[in-house]
């Protein structure tokens, strides 16, 4: 039973602690709601333990717990490959920026070289 209500506790806090970085603006809507769904999930699991492996059985998985560790991991590489693929448009965004401001630097030079000449 101990362990029923600490992972319970800790599946409460958890949502919790997502919706108070939401509010304060720390992690996006598109972040938290992958993260929302995780600890409401892992909250009704242990609520209700037989449904996992009513599930387990559903899937001919037969230990629940390895349902658990493969959902887990697939959870994992989608947020990988979310997060790279974000990363993948800072870094271009970032490029860009900066080529433009090295073309602004360039022609506020030029203008500054004019005006001197003049």
């Amino acid at each position: 039973m101990a362990p029923t209500i600490l992972a319970a506790i800790a599946s409460l806090f958890l949502f919790v602690f997502i919706l108070w970085l939401l509010r304060k603006g720390v992690l996006k809507e598109k972040y938290a709601v992958l993260w929302l769904l995780v600890t409401a999930s892992a909250l009704v699991f242990t609520i209700f333990p037989n449904s996992l492996r009513w599930i387990s059985d559903q899937l001919g998985v037969e230990i629940p717990s390895n349902l658990l560790f493969f959902v887990a991991l697939v959870i994992l590489v989608v947020v990988s490959i979310q997060l790279s693929y974000e990363l993948s448009k800072h870094e271009a965004r970032i490029r860009r920026l900066a080529e433009e401001i090295a073309l602004m630097k360039l022609e506020i030079k030029k203008l500054q070289s004019k005006n001197d000449s003049d």
